[in-house]
């Protein structure tokens, strides 16, 4: 039997170890350009934000929450202002509708119109902010008369926010398990009180993820907002329409161009601000990710 056998066999033996071979080498490789470009992609985080927060730091003063901006020097009490105006107004607008999208995609997803809203949300998601820019710019600002105005920035941003939202609401719907949607049912309950009552609060550490990853989207955005909000040195004036207002990411990108040391003091600290806040919230969501997941 050996003699019959060893032969054919040692060929497939000496098969299974070179293949074995070639597998660790090419597992080897992998793990050591992944290895690379993770300590590639460190480095130049590690660089940015040391660049941003060794020049802002230095760029820091007191007066800076309390002024507004005038001309190329004076504070970003303005710019601050508007940043939190524009987010909120965006995520005013994006919250109430990305989540009914969501419940709507991960209750119906069968249906035809479920797949059209996802897929409508993913095209939303891959579309130039800049382009959603110039679609306020044309249909708001020119089209209805508003001129730069808060409302065409803030429906922008919810544009822009809206479909992380929808898919981050329905991925967190569909976690929760279906026996207590199930129970739910068994006890008379309707489509509504089931989702309220049942499965929005097990799913609501997941929505306030995706809400909160778009709320630092939209904290960092410029150039959808060069065309709808423009620019104000002055505080917003409470107006909806014909009130363009100032936001952090446009100091920086008009400040640091200037040849004068007060406005790149003024794109440092507002770098400085933009990144701190975004670290924040994207802190805060990483938290409650985990404590859900725990």
């Amino acid at each position: 039997m050996s003699a019959t056998f060893g032969p054919a066999t040692a060929p497939g033996r000496l098969v299974r170890t070179a293949r074995t071979r070639q597998r660790r080498i090419g597992s080897i490789v992998g793990w050591g350009l992944t290895g690379a470009c993770l300590a590639a992609l460190s480095i130049a985080m590690v660089w940015i934000i040391a660049v941003v927060v060794g020049r802002g730091l230095g760029a820091m003063r007191l007066s800076l929450f309390m002024q507004i901006t005038q001309g190329t020097g004076g504070g970003l009490l303005n710019a601050i202002e508007g940043t939190a105006v524009l987010s909120f107004g965006g995520l005013l607008l994006a919250v109430p509708i990305g989540i009914a999208a969501g419940a709507y995609i991960a209750g119906y997803s069968y249906t035809t119109w479920a797949r059209i809203t996802r897929f409508l949300s993913d095209v939303l998601v891959g579309m130039p902010s800049i382009v959603l820019g110039y679609f306020g710019y044309i249909t708001m600002v020119q089209g209805l008369g508003w001129g730069f105005a808060v409302a065409a920035a803030s429906i922008v941003l919810a544009l822009i926010s809206l479909p992380y939202i929808c898919r981050t609401t329905e991925l967190a719907l569909a976690q929760v398990p279906n026996e207590l949607r199930e129970a739910a049912y068994a006890l008379g309950a309707g489509e509504a009180r089931v989702l309220f009552r049942i499965s929005l609060p097990v799913a609501l550490p997941g929505v306030l993820t995706g809400i909160l990853l778009a709320l630092a989207i939209s904290v960092g955005e410029t150039a959808p907002l060069l065309y709808t909000a423009g620019w104000s040195n002055y505080l917003w004036n409470g107006h909806l329409t014909h009130s363009p207002i100032g936001y952090l990411t446009y100091a920086i990108w008009t400040f640091i161009n200037e040849p004068f040391a007060s406005a790149n003091a003024l794109a440092y600290a507002a770098a400085l601000l933009v990144t701190i806040f975004v670290l924040l919230i994207n802190i805060v969501s990483r938290l409650i990710l985990m404590r859900s997941r725990g």
